[in-house]
């Protein structure tokens, strides 16, 4: 069950849903929806009732001490925001922790609020581990589910067939229940998935610019990238194999990505770069 705490009046709104867990590698897709909330501060008007949908041993509550000295606990939970975007749209931002159980009903409970806001249109994020060099700008790979909607946008028809996670099914049903849904997933190098990857965060939210066809504040995620790839470049430099293993990486991508060295992705950048412009 969703509990609202009130409906916001948006004007064609996106629906923007992350969700922590199997799709979040890195907490690449989450970090995406924190930045927007940082640099857009939204309302809280919904959420979902973890009940019905966590198990509280796998997903465990947090227990802390308030101003006041009284003990509280925050249970998992999906919480929809509202927010507006300067000159862009209005969205729905749904953050939340990928369910342990109901599947079905909890995405009713996703798609029941997207109606009941009158979404136009829905982005899942996600984030995944591949065999990518972390010098190299990070791939993300946008989808639809219906060939329409895919030829429409120019984006790729998901071909993908194996295991899934929230971020999947959820993509399923908006695009049956006749909403239009565009997936971004943002891949990872495997070898240090260990902690944030802002980088890839950073990629998504370009993404994001891409598909909304406006520019949106970068705040503090290119030093952080930067910082975080010179991590890893330290950690490649202790240790010879670790350094061999992204040489193999950066070559493979570097002759994958030769016939792609202009065309679309360049007119991309540029189209990116006179936005960016036209805010300063």
């Amino acid at each position: 069950m969703i509990e609202f705490e009130g409906l916001p009046r948006l004007h064609q709104p996106v629906l923007l849903a992350a969700f922590e867990g199997w799709n979040d590698a890195a907490e690449a897709a989450t970090g995406l929806a924190d930045h927007l909330l940082e640099q857009f501060p939204g309302d809280r008007f919904a959420e979902v009732d973890p009940e019905d949908y966590y198990d509280f041993q796998v997903n465990r509550p947090t227990i802390s001490v308030g101003e006041r000295g009284v003990r509280e606990i925050t249970w998992p939970a999906t919480i929809a925001y509202s927010t507006s975007v300067t000159d862009g749209p209005d969205l729905v931002i749904v953050r939340g922790i990928e369910p342990s159980m109901r599947w079905r009903s909890f995405i009713s409970e996703i798609i029941g609020l997207a109606f009941e806001m009158d979404v136009e249109r829905v982005i899942t994020i996600g984030s995944l581990l591949a065999d990518t060099p972390h010098t190299r700008p990070v791939p993300v790979t946008s989808v639809a589910s219906d060939p329409q909607i895919a030829e429409r946008l120019g984006v790729e028809l998901t071909r993908y067939e194996g295991p899934t996670g929230i971020v999947g099914a959820l993509t399923e049903g908006f695009t049956r229940a006749g909403i239009e849904t565009l997936s971004f997933w943002a891949a990872v190098p495997h070898y240090v998935a260990q902690t944030p990857c802002p980088k890839a965060t950073l990629a998504l939210l370009r993404a994001l610019e891409d598909a909304l066809g406006l520019s949106l504040p970068i705040g503090e995620l290119e030093e952080e990238s930067q910082a975080w790839e010179r991590g890893v470049n330290e950690l490649a430099h202790d240790d010879e194999e670790v350094a061999e293993y992204v040489r193999s990486l950066e070559e493979a991508r570097d002759t994958a990505d030769l016939p792609e060295a202009s065309g679309d992705a360049i007119a991309r950048e540029f189209e990116r770069y006179l936005r960016r412009r036209e805010d300063d």
